[in-house]
């Protein structure tokens, strides 16, 4: 087992470890610091994510951003080896597990390349670079729309020490529920 695979590993197993209501005021914090910063840097579109294996909670504050004019997209697996592709989607509106066990939505009229990605972290170090599931979803993605802008969204625990890899892209921010974004 390589360091990110251990420390993916120990990452998941404390946040599973999380006593929901500890859970529940951590995830409020990130959804402020979010909501603040989009106060002062607002956009059209965002690439949101449906949490899944305990991440932060975004969603409540998913109502309140279409309400602001906001696209939400969520994440679709095209292929293996391919960036992710975005689409429209808005509460309410039905969504399926993919084959990796995520909610995605079950309408795909509408592709979305948003102006800024809301990225899913297992863990982040002070660099920027994201510790995800190790599929490199995002990564692609990311080093296919470089003008995009990346926040990570991650508890303040995942922040580590460990070295990136040569296909890593960074983050330009990083909300967790003490930190409102590292740059």
């Amino acid at each position: 087992m390589n360091e990110k695979q251990r420390l993916r590993k120990e990452l998941l197993a404390a946040r599973k470890a999380m006593p929901p209501e500890e859970k529940a005021w951590r995830d409020a914090a990130i959804r402020r610091h979010l909501l603040e910063w989009l106060d002062a840097h607002p956009v059209k579109s965002i690439g949101v994510y449906w949490p899944h294996a305990g991440e932060p909670d975004l969603t409540p504050v998913y109502p309140e951003l279409v309400a602001r004019g906001v696209t939400l997209a969520l994440p679709v697996v095209v292929a293996r080896d391919a960036p992710l592709v975005f689409y429209a989607w808005r509460p309410g509106e039905a969504l399926v597990k993919d084959a990796h066990g995520v909610m995605a939505p079950v309408g795909r009229d509408c592709p979305v390349e948003p102006a800024l990605l809301l990225l899913p972290c297992v863990g982040f170090n002070e660099a920027g670079y994201r510790l995800g599931y190790g599929g490199g979803y995002y990564d692609r993605t990311l080093a296919a729309t470089p003008g995009v802008r990346a926040i990570g969204i991650s508890y303040d625990a995942g922040k580590q020490c460990f070295n990136s890899d040569e296909y890593d892209i960074t983050m330009q921010l990083v909300f967790t529920e003490f930190d409102a974004g590292l740059s």
